[in-house]
């Protein structure tokens, strides 16, 4: 099975040492808010608006990729909660 070898943790710390070492200068500025998933075992990488766009293409090209994402230039990719306006009259 593929990335059994890793805890959540490993691959967290992997992929975010990977991103900030080596891709973070360099696409930071122009791929700001699209998402990043990156190999963590060999690197490679794919960058798309789409997040599973971007996941579908890494593993058209590797298959057994263990897989770190996140959303350039933010501290998370998603954000949960929100509010709703209720329109009063």
């Amino acid at each position: 099975m593929p990335g059994a070898n890793y805890t959540s943790e490993e691959v967290a710390s992997k992929g975010d040492t990977i991103y900030r070492q080596q891709l973070q200068k360099i696409v930071e500025p122009e791929y700001k808010g699209s998402f990043l998933v990156i190999d963590i075992e060999t690197g490679a990488y794919e960058i798309d608006v789409d997040d599973l766009m971007a996941t579908k293409r890494l593993l058209a090209s590797y298959p057994d990729a263990v897989i770190y994402g996140l959303r350039i230039g933010f501290p998370t990719a998603y954000r949960i909660g929100g509010r709703f306006a209720v329109n009063q009259k």
